[in-house]
């Protein structure tokens, strides 16, 4: 047997014995009670009230798996399947990348820039899992909601994600790159917003292994000859989608704001505003169609 004992403490023991070289001590204790919680499918709550845990065998082995996974590097998200985004469970794994907290502030700036009441055309360009496109959705419930993405796989988890949240939006596959693409109309959008990949491939050697072991690459990197690829694209296909007085909304690369700004402004928008993240990095953009 590799634990002493079926008990919560002999389990918890486990995990920082494997782990602790590897993580803090509080990153130890949330892969514990997540696990947990993930296996017996119970709440916080729940597992607060059960002081006395006996687990199966079958549980043990689950521990086990998780353990060895965080050993190989693999990100705790993909081994659960699921991660929140904006209060939402939404499913991850390997065809996309996992939602991060940058990205709900982005959501937040999106919500609080619109009279929530509107029924505005939103368009999510690289949406991956769909997390952005169905944040929105939550909350700007009487909005239509178009996303697309080049990947059949994230289209397939996005669809899978809006299933299962029970939430309306549209997911299909497009090449944002293509300039000719024409799945949609000319001035149809209000809003449209991207997360594009935006990480120069001489980057890889500064980046954590749980990232780019794992994390789908298509998603994370563009070439050190044009790192504003997709932003340049997106946004000139906005000019043409959006309405006037439409909104164009991007997360960003810190290093490349400045740049990314400056071309937006090039290709006719307005009122272009660089929006600082909580850890006070060049995170997020938005400008307005004239």
């Amino acid at each position: 047997m590799f634990v002493v004992s079926n008990t919560y403490e002999s389990v918890k023991s486990y995990f920082i014995d494997r782990l602790t070289k590897q993580f803090s001590d509080r990153e130890i204790a949330f892969f514990v009670k997540e696990s947990i919680k993930k296996r017996l499918k119970i709440s916080d709550s729940e597992l607060m009230l059960q002081k006395e845990i006996r687990f199966s065998e079958s549980d043990l082995l689950f521990f086990r798996s998780v353990v060895k996974r965080l050993q190989n590097s693999e990100p705790f998200q993909y081994i659960l399947g699921e991660t929140f985004f904006y209060e939402l469970l939404i499913r991850c794994d390997q065809r996309a990348l996992i939602p991060r907290p940058e990205t709900e502030e982005l959501v937040d700036w999106i919500i609080h820039s619109v009279d929530k009441i509107q029924k505005f055309n939103i368009l999510d360009v690289c949406t991956g899992s769909g997390c952005i496109a169905l944040a929105l959705k939550s909350t700007l419930k009487s909005c239509t909601i178009s996303a697309t993405d080049i990947s059949l796989d994230a289209i397939a988890l996005a669809k899978k994600n809006a299933m299962l949240l029970g939430l309306d939006v549209s997911f299909m596959q497009d090449n944002v790159l293509v300039s000719d693409s024409d799945i949609f109309e000319t001035n149809s959008f209000d809003i449209i917003v991207s997360n594009p990949p935006y990480i120069p491939l001489k980057d890889k050697d500064d980046m954590d292994k749980n990232v780019l072991d794992f994390e789908p690459h298509l998603a994370l990197f563009v070439s050190d000859e044009a790192p504003l690829v997709f932003y340049k694209a997106i946004a000139d296909k906005a000019q043409i989608l959006l309405k006037s007085n439409g909104l164009l909304f991007f997360e960003l690369h810190e290093n490349y704001a400045m740049e990314t700004k400056k071309m937006v402004e090039s290709i006719g928008f307005d009122e272009v505003e660089i929006k600082i993240d909580l850890q006070g990095k060049n995170r997020m953009l938005k400008a307005k169609k004239k």
